[in-house]
């Protein structure tokens, strides 16, 4: 056979190994973390619930989901390790941090314009108002003479 038949092959292969290496190295790097857990430790499950862990099994770990709300999760199902920091920013919205931006005030009064400035403007603007009243007597004079209102058909 020639080299250039076993090329496509050859090259196959060296995919796949370098797929199989860099999936080993995610699988070691995620055992690595889930052993990092201890008590006390701010979770997130591969499922997007965030929690502290209370307890660590062989194969399972005692989650607190909220204040005297306990779970039992496989270890397996730890998506995340966080640092303290992230886990109070995310969990308790703790920033830690202070903003220069104003704060949102409580009713729209700042978001609207000034009572002044809107009655300049409706003065300035035409009063297209739509009559939705009832039809004149112009347009009932209009209507059309056999008895029939629009949409109606002579099918019985």
């Amino acid at each position: 056979m020639s080299l250039v038949t076993l090329l496509p092959f050859i090259v196959l292969i060296g995919a796949m190994f370098l797929m199989t290496r860099s999936a080993k190295r995610k699988q070691q790097q995620a055992a690595s973390m889930r052993e990092e857990m201890q008590p006390g430790t701010g979770v997130r499950t591969i499922g997007g619930m965030y929690a502290t862990v209370k307890e660590l099994g062989d194969d399972t770990v005692l989650l607190e989901v909220a204040p005297g709300v306990h779970a039992v999760y496989a270890k397996n199902a730890i998506g995340a390790v966080l640092s303290d920091e992230e886990y109070n920013r995310i969990v308790h919205g703790d920033s830690g941090e202070t903003s220069d931006l104003p704060a949102v005030p409580d009713d729209a009064s700042s978001l609207t314009e000034s009572a002044e400035h809107t009655a300049d403007a409706a003065e300035a603007a035409p009063a297209d108002k739509i009559d939705l009243g009832k039809k004149d007597e112009a347009d009932d004079a209009a209507a059309p003479k056999d008895g029939k209102a629009d949409g109606e058909s002579d099918a019985k």
